[in-house]
């Protein structure tokens, strides 16, 4: 806290503060700089008192403590020879205790102590007063007819001696001691209330004693009779008939003699210095125990006190000194614990309590010395304001309760107003005083709700009576303290020199601590002013600051004008941020302002824009360079989660990181110029990306030349990494430079077109270099696993080598290589690019295989060859898919590779497969067959599980060709169970011939005994050929069917014994083979040393020679 200010001063002000202190200190004049408020016209300021300015400062020292110390301490002397009662606290201090604490806190030595204390002895004793105060009464004893009471009390204060000398005097005991006890004049009698049970007095008398030992005082309540006429009388009992035994009992009694209420005695020796309860009134005898209550104020006070202890001064004067001095020397014995929060020791406060209640002072004159120390304390010594709001509290309770003399008066209206003025001050100093932390916070709003509640009371609006607005008051001290701060922090921030670098760092700091300010104000101080006085204090502070910055911001601009270059540009960027930062705080202002002067600020960095894009490009294309040159090309890490690209990929994204952050910092407003800057931004952006690719090139190169072929490849893997994790942050760019924000932006200014034609294509081309260089790096790789698998694929299936490896032992050496290399490819490629590396060996690893395929020709071992080669086929596929790891099979199976499998497949087979193959494609041939080109046949077919008996019913044949030269044909149908060697040993069956018949009726039926196992052998089909009997020739073919053995009622299902089944009849339409047409007829032609083969073909080629199909 500080001194308090020249024309401050109020009575009292300057008793215990040193001369050197009242004048003020240094901080004090420091504020005096402040602007003079117009509240200091509502009052007369007081002169302070007048002390010799050359005076030695011991010499001052010595007339304070003789013309100001030494009377309180006098005072205080006196205070404790004479003093009454019992303290409040539950504590008791000796006068011993009590003399060591006065001379601690006035610091006096034991010898001016002895003499100061020999001087007070010897001076006149006080008057000793007891100031008894009744307020009421409750539940007091009805005397009357009517049922209530004309309750008084009469007041006295009894020494024991006199008290038993009455009582020995009476005849008779007597109810009471205080009427015959005494001289009337001894007596205090209080006012009569008529007809009432809780009557109320506030009536205050002073009583006088010598000695509190053996004294006691005494109240004591009566109802007061008086003589009524009979006709009062009459009316009572009239109208309270059980008032009639109280008229009989009043016969009894003398004229005019009151009732006795009860009494109440205390000891004065057990009384406290003030004391306010209820007492219970009791009786002298039994009859009546419950007599009610009385509520008594009682307090010690001294008259008549020696006048020479402190030269004159009144009683409030002095316990306003006392009560500053008990004050300060307190908290010069707690520096460093805090601010005084108003706890005093027990001494201190008995004390303080015993000088108020010997000289009278109200609780209301006690409060307002209170307020009038504690805040000319608040301006030297660290006070908790808190106190002040209590103490204000108490003085607004007090003013409608009691009236303040006028000297009082004024000393209030002028406590109020300094303070004020002083409260100002620290507002308008703000930022010094009460920075923003958890501790002076609180500390700035209790200052705030002290100047609101002072505004607000009774007293200050009747003693200043000048118009007065707190909230405009404290919006010119904060503009004031604002402007002055500013001032300062320039001063502090000017620069050294008329260098334009100097003057941009000046102006660039000078920005900092306004940016600061602006920040503390909006976080922290704010809340404060608004929840205790209602001021936004930011928008006050950012519009005051935003118009003094803009002036300097426009000075140095203009100096700049046509001077710029690449270090002044670079210490503009700071300055240019602060100056964005700043104007973005705009937001916060909770009202609407006229339009600001940094508004339109990024108008006069135009120039400096250029050099900070150059700025960013040149410093972030070095550091590539310099994260290439020292990359090893090794990945960065290994492991569990493995990190795949090199050192220099992260930090190129590190290194363009800087670009996208910039593009956020310009935070550029014109629509049309931020267009231009992004295009800009990502162009460079791009050559980056492109000049790493350049260099990394060089670098992997460079790296190679005399290494092994291991290393080199797995250099190459982690360029193909680098390049791929680049592409990948190539793709998140429009995400990071946030494309659709500025597309909306600049809708109105820019065409679609124009901006998906510019940015889109800048970025297409540099992701077009990276792919092209991945790929490249790629084909460089899969060449030579190209060439290893194809060199292993042709010496696996060399004729030479057939006999002497199994078809599993020829294949090991591949697959070795093959899970040898693609694990290392997986573990040094991401996966991406480890997939795009398979693809491309996948596709070559078929075509040679198909290649080493077709190239064989067919002669005997093609079977065991082809074999060989599916199996190789599988195990690459098993190889590329990895369990799903690998190749998706959609990706797998290309036509190439279906056309390969077939290929081989068929080829893998012996003869009795590819005859049951070629069996069962006619048998799908026949059932997608439509029409009756060649005619028809009708079955009716069923087997019997019971016998084992396939039954074939053959009913009629129809649509026939004619065959012979009449026009007609000789037809028989001839039934045959294919492939014979599943059916070995059944012979064919024909019918009868028809002669001259196109639609013949044979109906004849025929058995075959096979097994069920036969019949659901693949390719068992029933062969149904019809042919035309010539007698002289081969009998000619009219057409044949196939009919699966499978589709007969009775042979599918699974094991075991059955039922018959129905027979079904069935139609079959009759087809012609297709000469030369059949793949699998070609290869079993191509198996000369096989028998059946020979005949089976021998067979079909004769039914392809009798084919009608060619003619067609």
């Amino acid at each position: 806290m500080m001194p308090s200010q020249d024309g401050l001063s109020t009575i009292g002000d300057n008793l215990l503060q040193p001369p050197d202190q009242a004048r003020g200190s240094t901080r004090n004049r420091q504020r005096q700089s402040s602007p003079a408020r117009k509240l200091g016209m509502t009052r007369r300021q007081k002169d302070k008192r007048d002390f010799k300015e050359n005076e030695n400062p011991e010499e001052k020292e010595k007339r304070h403590k003789e013309q100001e110390l030494k009377p309180l301490y006098k005072e205080l002397l006196y205070t404790i020879i004479h003093k009454l009662g019992k303290p409040a606290s539950a504590e008791v201090f000796t006068d011993n205790q009590l003399h060591q604490y006065i001379k601690e806190a006035f610091s006096m030595a034991e010898d001016e102590h002895q003499s100061l204390t020999e001087r007070v002895q010897n001076t006149e004793p006080p008057v000793y007063c007891l100031m008894a105060t009744v307020k009421e009464a409750k539940g007091i004893l009805g005397k009357d007819i009517s049922g209530f009471s004309d309750p008084y009390c009469l007041l006295t204060i009894l020494e024991d001696e006199k008290e038993s000398k009455t009582r020995r005097s009476r005849s008779k005991p007597r109810k009471a001691v205080v009427k015959d006890a005494v001289s009337d004049e001894e007596v205090y009698t209080t006012e009569t209330k008529k007809q009432t049970l809780n009557p109320i007095w506030n009536q205050t008398f002073v009583l006088e004693f010598e000695e509190t030992d053996g004294a006691s005082f005494h109240m004591e309540m009566w109802d007061r009779d008086e003589e009524v006429s009979l006709a009062q009388k009459l009316e009572e009992i009239r109208t309270n008939f059980h008032g009639l035994r109280r008229m009989i009992k009043d016969a009894k009694k003398l004229k005019g003699q009151d009732d006795f209420l009860g009494n109440i005695v205390l000891r004065l020796k057990d009384l406290h210095c003030t004391e306010d309860n209820w007492y219970v009134l009791e009786p002298r005898t039994e009859t009546y125990p419950d007599r009610g209550q009385c509520h008594l104020q009682l307090k010690f006070t001294h008259k008549e006190r020696d006048g020479t202890l402190s030269a004159g001064r009144s009683a409030y004067v002095n316990y306003c000194g006392i009560l500053q001095q008990f004050v300060q020397s307190h908290i010069s014995k707690q520096q460093g614990s805090g601010p005084w929060k108003g706890d005093l020791c027990g001494e201190g406060q008995t004390l303080l309590e015993l000088y108020a209640t010997q000289n009278d002072l109200s609780p209301f004159l006690q409060d307002l010395a209170k307020w009038v120390a504690y805040s000319k304390l608040y301006q030297s010594l660290e006070v908790d304001s808190s106190l002040l709001l209590q103490q204000l509290t108490s003085i607004e309770y007090h003013w409608h309760q009691q009236e303040l003399p006028y000297q009082q008066k004024q000393e209030l209206g002028d406590s109020l107003h300094g303070f004020l003025q002083y409260g100002l001050c620290l507002v308008a100093k703000y930022r010094d005083i009460f920075p923003p932390t958890q501790d002076a916070n609180p500390r700035l709003h209790t200052l705030l709700r002290i100047l609101s509640q002072i505004c607000k009371t009774r007293a200050f609006q009747k003693l200043n009576p000048a118009q007065f607005d707190l909230h405009d008051e404290v919006n010119d001290a904060v503009h004031c303290g604002t402007q002055e701060w500013f001032s300062i922090k320039k001063g502090l921030h000017q620069p050294m020199t008329k260098d334009m670098t100097e003057t941009v760092s000046a102006l660039s700091r000078l920005i900092g601590e306004v940016q600061e300010d602006i920040k503390h104000n909006k976080d922290s101080w704010n809340r404060v002013f608004v929840s205790a006085v209602q001021v936004d204090v930011f928008t006050i502070v950012y519009q005051k600051l935003d118009s003094l910055l803009a002036g300097e911001v426009r000075d140095t601009l203009n100096q700049l004008e046509g001077k710029m270059e690449q270090s002044l540009a670079n210490g503009l960027f700071p300055l240019y941020l602060s100056l964005q930062a700043i104007h973005k705080d705009k937001a916060f202002l909770q009202k609407s302002v006229k339009l600001l002067e940094l508004t339109n600020f990024h108008e006069g960095f135009r120039e400096a824009l250029p050099y900070w894009l150059n700025k960013a490009f040149s410093t972030t294309q070095d550091r590539v360079e310099r994260a290439v040159q020292v990359d090893q090309l090794q990945p960065l890490q290994s492991g569990m989660v493995p990190i795949k690209h090199s050192s220099s990929a992260v930090d190129l994204v590190a290194c363009v990181q800087p670009i996208c952050q910039l593009w956020e910092q310009l935070s550029w407003p014109d629509p049309e110029e931020a267009f231009m800057l992004m295009v800009k931004l990502t162009e460079d952006v791009c050559k980056i990306v492109v000049n790493y690719c350049r260099i990394l090139k060089e670098r992997v190169r460079e790296l190679s030349e005399n290494s092994d072929h291991s290393s080199a490849v797995n250099k190459l893997c982690v360029v193909v990494n680098d390049l791929e994790h680049l592409r990948s942050v190539l793709t998140r760019l429009p995400q990071q430079l946030n494309w659709a924000a500025l597309r909306e932006r600049t809708r109105h200014v820019i065409g679609d077109p124009q901006f998906h034609n510019v940015l889109p294509s800048q970025l297409q081309h540099a992701q077009g270099v990276l792919s092209r260089e991945i790929r490249s790096a790629l084909e460089t790789v899969g060449r030579k696993l190209n060439s290893d698998i194809e060199t292993y694929v042709r010496s696996m299936s060399t004729r030479r080598r057939l006999p002497s490896k199994s078809t599993e032992d020829a294949v090991v050496p591949l697959m070795k290589y093959l899970e040898k290399e693609l694990q290392y490819m997986n573990e040094n490629l991401v996966q991406e690019n480890f997939n795009s590396l398979l693809t491309p060996l996948w596709t070559n690893s078929i075509r040679t295989l198909y290649q080493v395929a077709t190239q064989q020709k067919q002669v005997e071992g093609l079977m065991v060859f082809c074999q060989r080669l599916q199996y190789t086929l599988q195990c690459l596929e098993q190889c590329f898919y990895a369990e799903g790891n690998g190749l998706p099979l959609e990706t797998l199976h290309t036509d190439d590779y279906k056309t390969l499998k077939s290929h081989l497949t068929h080829n893998s087979l012996n003869c009795q497969q590819l005859i049951e193959k070629f069996l069962d494609r006619k048998v799908w041939e026949q059932k997608v067959y439509s029409g009756e080109k060649y005619g028809a046949v009708t079955l009716i077919a069923s087997y019997r599980r019971s016998d084992l008996r396939l039954r074939v019913e053959v009913l009629n044949a129809a649509n026939l060709l004619p065959m012979d030269s009449n026009g007609s044909s000789d037809p028989f149908v001839q039934l045959c169970l294919e492939p014979r060697h599943v059916f070995p040993e059944v012979e064919p069956r024909t019918t009868q011939i028809k002669s001259c018949d196109l639609n013949p009726l044979f109906d004849e039926a025929f058995e075959f005994m096979v097994s069920v196992e036969q019949c659901q052998a693949a390719g068992a089909c029933l062969v149904v050929t019809v042919l035309d009997y010539d007698t002289l020739r081969t009998d000619d073919f009219e057409g044949e069917a196939f009919l699966a053995l499978r589709a007969v009622p009775g042979v599918g299902g699974g094991p075991g014994h059955q039922p018959d089944p129905s027979p079904a009849q069935i139609r079959l339409p009759l087809t012609h083979p297709k000469p030369n047409d059949d793949s699998i007829l070609k290869l079993l032609e191509s198996r000369r040393g096989e028998r059946e083969a020979q005949v089976f073909v021998k067979k079909r080629r004769q039914r392809e020679k009798q084919s009608q199909e060619e003619k067609q």
